[in-house]
């Protein structure tokens, strides 16, 4: 999954096993990018028969509680990081479904996209874009933080995560520093303007 999500390129951040709550349990993969913040679920049911519909979600025949989970999850990511961001994040749910045999959507779940993982990537590129690149880079920057997550955060020494971070920090400052030179530009251009009005009326006044 995580070779897949690579081909999603430098304008998506995507943040692997995050620990949430206070015990062991985490999210697979956290997405964020133009077209929104996603959790990806990974089932993998290799040879199975998968059917969903609606709020139904069938391995084999038999009902299995994937939908819920992941809407479970995307509801949380997304109180998690609205606290941080400092207002709200909406965040959906994915289950990707890895070596099945077979893959039926009947009915959409309004909430949570059920795919093969040979369709994610284009799925994820083809969404329309919801956030500017300011939101990416605020959301990004929250979601790489252990805090973020969990109450007894551990600080990761995974080179990937911590390539992630220094990523979003990175972003930030470019950000900041793009600003910095739009203002300073702007008020370059002012004072051009200013001397272009008032030049002509101060020569005429040290003439006369």
């Amino acid at each position: 999954m995580g070779r897949s999500l690579q081909q999603l390129g430098p304008a998506w951040t995507v943040v692997h096993a995050v620990p949430v709550g206070r015990g062991t349990s985490d999210i697979d993969h956290v997405l964020i990018g133009p077209g929104g913040v996603f959790t990806l679920n990974t089932k993998r049911h290799a040879g199975q028969r998968v059917w969903a519909a609606g709020t139904a979600f069938l391995v084999g025949g038999r009902k299995q509680p994937h939908l819920r989970n992941a809407l479970h999850e995307a509801e949380r990511a997304s109180k998690l990081l609205s606290t941080v961001v400092g207002r709200p994040v909406e965040v959906h749910g994915v289950i990707v479904v890895v070596d099945a045999k077979s893959v039926v959507v009947k009915e959409r779940h309004p909430r949570v996209a059920v795919l093969e993982q040979h369709q994610l990537v284009r799925w994820l590129q083809r969404r329309r874009p919801s956030l500017d690149r300011e939101d990416v880079e605020a959301v990004s920057s929250a979601a790489v933080q252990a805090s973020t997550w969990h109450r007894n955060p551990v600080e990761s020494t995974d080179p990937a995560l911590l390539e992630q971070r220094y990523a979003a920090l990175r972003a930030q400052v470019n950000h900041a520093r793009r600003r910095r030179v739009g203002w300073t530009l702007a008020g370059f251009a002012a004072t051009v303007i200013s001397i272009a009005v008032f030049l002509p009326g101060l020569v005429a006044a040290i003439l006369t």
